[in-house]
């Protein structure tokens, strides 16, 4: 996030687009109804399903999965033709408007409505609410990353957030919700395939020669490959080791009947985790790892906070902390990992991190802090790009929108998007053995509407055969409105009803993230 989660309670106008903010972000959602039933905040939603959100929204913008490119190029359309944008702002601070102002002149909102199915006057009122405001916070999650379209989509929510000059100012911002716990903490420590620690590129000279000299060893100018291309050199039979690490891939990767094929091929499978997962059930060598509870360290949340964890209990059986089995394993296959404690990694980090430079122990003993922290003598930093860019000028792109890989059509004229429900994380791991999380939600779900269901003679507890061009499944059937007509939906916490047998794996050309928001499928009656 550029910006702090405290300061989306106290701006003026909240946009939320791909964010299912209370079931996947619940405590960040309740600074946001805090901010709009407290303290009179505009709420502007942007999602193809009736999210809770909607209950607190001033605006709702009900696309169709795929279109956010052409939502937002229609909101700057507006801004820019009724000449409410921020000129100062974009003259001084930034470059290549000239370009983005000539790509978006033609997504007026008229042509944005045939695209996308948002009204032409919900559009404007959008946009006029979002330039107008003072203060506005943009919220954006895997709803806008996960399509071969995520970089655009991203890229478009920074131009609309410069062009009215919202970043770089306290409740403003471009603030992604990170998916999962630490997820930020990992890519700022490099766990990237074309980066080392604080995003610095492998291709770099300077770059490598730095850590060459930290760690004492030669290191590779070639950036490596992405989880979903990992699997594909697997398939290929060009990699013959995977070393898995807290991740499910056999129920969390789209296709994941190629996925499985792919791991099958292996010479070793190697899965470190602190439970038996679908992934590990594979694996020739299973490492216990120790869970959160039961080892020091830190985690970096989604507004840049480093904070510490620490040991509350002994870990079970022969479980180790994460750090300490890569060490050994490092170790014993001839490059020694000789680190006493997790403090002292601590210390590593800030000398090769220059964000984190500032981090110690004792300074986030008691409140973490936000990178960057170039010293300890540095407060951390509450919003980024306050009075310039790390590049100078921000930079905006003009972007065309480009479709969906996969569309309806007479053998599939269903879209299926995915996501989460509040009682379960991710592929279920943990939650799926508590009790009461099993008991508010014990099986998968396909959301389909009244009209759909009517039509493919549906009805809600009955179960339904989804199929897409990958594979198969079945599922109970859940009729209701919150997703639209022509559009179902199911969350991907079970095995038994594995969504990603289905979904496309099709990638964004530069984030390589998969397409698992928008596949073409097949229902009907089981």
């Amino acid at each position: 996030m550029t910006n702090s989660i405290e300061e989306i309670e106290f701006t003026d106008v909240i946009l939320a687009t791909g964010t299912n903010t209370t079931e996947n972000h619940p405590v960040i959602s309740s600074r946001i109804k805090r901010a709009v039933r407290q303290r009179g905040a505009k709420l502007i939603v942007i999602d193809p399903r009736e999210i809770d959100l909607v209950k607190y929204a001033t605006l709702w913008l009900r696309q169709k999965p795929g279109t956010d490119v052409a939502v937002l190029n229609g909101m700057m359309n507006v801004i820019i033709e009724e000449g409410i944008y921020a000129k100062e702002y974009v003259e001084n601070r930034t470059e290549g408007f000239e370009a983005l102002k000539k790509v978006v002149e033609k997504y007026t909102p008229e042509y944005v409505e045939k695209i996308s199915g948002v009204p032409v006057e919900d559009l404007k009122k959008a946009a006029r609410l979002y330039a107008g405001a003072e203060k506005a916070s943009l919220l954006y999650a895997m709803g806008m990353t996960q399509h071969i379209t995520g970089t655009d989509n991203v890229k478009s929510c920074a131009n609309l957030a410069m062009l009215c000059g919202k970043v770089g100012i306290e409740g403003g911002g471009v603030n992604p919700l990170r998916g999962q716990n630490n997820v930020q903490g990992a890519c700022d420590m490099g766990a990237l395939p074309n980066v080392f620690p604080a995003y610095q590129s492998v291709i770099s000279d300077e770059a490598r020669v730095k850590f060459e000299k930290a760690w004492g060893a030669t290191l590779s100018a070639k950036p490596g490959k992405t989880v979903v291309e990992i699997a594909e050199a697997a398939h290929r039979g060009e990699i013959k080791a995977i070393y898995v690490m807290g991740e499910n891939p056999l129920l969390s990767d789209p296709d994941i009947t190629h996925v499985e094929a792919a791991f099958k091929h292996l010479d070793l499978l190697v899965v470190q985790d602190i439970f038996l997962t679908e992934t590990a059930r594979l694996a020739d060598v299973v490492l216990p790892s120790a869970c959160f509870a039961e080892k020091d360290g830190t985690f970096t949340n989604t507004e840049r906070r480093v904070q510490r964890i620490r040991k509350a209990v002994p870990a079970p059986g022969q479980a180790k902390a994460d750090w300490q089995i890569i060490s050994d394993l490092s170790t014993k296959m001839g490059y020694p990992m000789s680190y006493a404690s997790a403090e002292e990694i601590m210390k590593e980090i800030a000398l090769v991190t220059p964000s984190y430079a500032g981090i110690t122990y004792e300074r986030i003993e008691k409140e973490g802090l936000q990178w960057p922290c170039p010293n300890t003598g540095h407060p951390g930093t509450r919003f980024l790009h306050k009075d310039r860019f790390s590049r100078g000028r921000g930079l905006f792109h003009a972007i065309e929108y480009i479709p969906p890989a996969e569309l309806p059509d007479r053998d599939y004229p269903m879209i299926l998007s995915t996501g989460r429900v509040l009682y379960h994380y991710h592929t279920g791991t943990m939650t799926r053995l508590a009790k009461g999380t099993m008991e508010r939600c014990p099986e998968s779900l396909v959301e389909i509407h009244p009209l759909d269901a009517e039509r493919l003679g549906i009805q809600s507890g009955q179960i339904v055969k989804v199929t897409s061009r990958r594979g198969t499944l079945q599922a109970k059937a859940k009729v209701t409105t919150r997703s639209d007509a022509g559009m179902i939906f199911m969350n991907f916490h079970f095995h038994e009803a594995a969504v990603n047998l289905l979904t496309n794996p099709a990638l964004d050309p530069i984030g390589k993230i998969p397409e698992y928001k928008v596949c073409a499928v097949r229902v009907e009656a089981a």
